[in-house]
């Protein structure tokens, strides 16, 4: 494929994969060919729902020739595996976070990529949404100085409450680190770069937890990972941060706050792609509105920059360089909090370019 739209399908059709099917089913700029799925049937009524032409199992899916890009939306478990299958049948993959479940598998996953030619990205791609491409822009203008520290909080009861299938969300490769870390963690290296060096705590306060809602309602299930994880982080930059991730509270809190020389800049949640932008000055008793300006457009943002960076030969920005580092940052966190040391980790982290003023998914631009 030379020029046109880029034929894109999904593998995966899960809960998540309704997001991406209404974002993409939008984007001029990429045609959603097929939907894979080892329930076959369930891909098939995805398919039904949103005009996609084909539906079936991994290997059909693989096998078509029309599709560049496989959008990896299977279980974290599987990523490494689908994101390699697809690489061997010669496609470019985008995956759902995390990258893989180890370091050492992500690394695998890029390295085939390399051999190939082709290109692996990954979400979250959260943070080319309005709101935090503005707090980037804020950044850069000089809005609250020097960056200087972080806070970050992530932290609920936990998704059992509204998941009708939540179990894979407490096995090893999810848990609040790895599930809703990467939001925040990528929103982070994404604003002020790579990490450098890392300390940690972990606990976790159940060793059950049960179903809340669907058809499993009651159903008591085991915890493998730990449900609260607070970590230091220092960035190569030069500012720190205190985050914390956690699955055990009854207060919902989602914040990201970086303080500078000059102020203090409080972002929207990251796993949105939208606002509020806020900043307060030292010597300001008021936050205040920063203006917002961007796509808020939803996940599969990241695809079609991919999509459109193909055709026009040019770096991606939710690259699998970018998910690699936050993989390992997370693998970092984990250790550092069983054998309760410090690390340093390497910051390979590429420099990330705003998306263009003019960016937006529903024009098209490529023909």
């Amino acid at each position: 494929m030379t020029g046109g739209p880029v034929g894109v399908a999904l593998i995966g059709a899960g809960v998540i994969s309704t997001q991406y099917l209404t974002a993409l089913s939008t984007f001029p700029d990429v045609r959603v060919l097929a939907v894979g799925d080892l329930d076959i049937e369930r891909a098939r009524t995805a398919a039904r729902e949103y005009g996609v032409p084909v539906a079936g199992d991994t290997a059909s899916v693989l096998a078509l020739p029309e599709v560049e890009i496989v959008v990896n939306l299977t279980i974290p478990a599987a990523h490494a595996e689908v994101a390699t299958a697809a690489l061997r049948a010669g496609k470019h993959v985008y995956g759902e976070k995390p990258l893989a479940l180890a370091p050492s598998d992500g690394a695998k996953i890029l390295a085939e990529a390399q051999s190939r030619g082709l290109r692996v990205g990954s979400a979250p791609d959260t943070f080319l949404g309005a709101g935090l491409q503005s707090a980037a822009r804020a950044l850069a203008a000089g809005a609250i100085g020097q960056p200087v520290s972080v806070t970050a909080v992530t932290q609920g009861p936990g998704p059992e409450g509204w998941h009708p299938s939540p179990e894979f969300l407490y096995q090893y490769g999810a848990g609040p680190l790895f599930d809703i870390g990467p939001y925040y963690l990528t929103a982070l290296v994404s604003l002020l770069g790579p990490v450098t060096r890392v300390a940690a705590t972990a606990r976790q306060a159940r060793a059950e937890r049960v179903i809340g809602s669907g058809p499993k309602a009651g159903t008591a299930f085991t915890v493998e990972v730990p449900t609260h994880v607070s970590a230091l982080l220092d960035f190569a930059s030069g500012p720190s941060a205190s985050a914390t991730f956690s699955f055990d509270s009854s207060v919902p809190r989602r914040m990201i706050e970086i303080t500078g020389t000059e102020g203090t800049l409080s972002l929207p949640d990251p796993n949105t792609f939208g606002g509020p932008l806020r900043i307060r000055a030292f010597g300001e008793e008021e936050w205040r509105e920063l203006p917002v300006t961007g796509t808020t457009a939803g996940r599969g943002i990241g695809v079609l920059d991919m999509a459109r960076s193909i055709r026009g030969g040019t770096p991606h920005r939710a690259s699998g360089e970018l998910a690699q580092h936050v993989l390992e940052l997370m693998s970092t966190v984990t250790d550092c909090a069983e054998h309760h040391t410090f690390a340093d980790l390497e910051p390979r982290a590429p420099q990330i370019p705003l998306l263009p003023a003019d960016w937006t998914p529903e024009t098209a631009t490529l023909s």
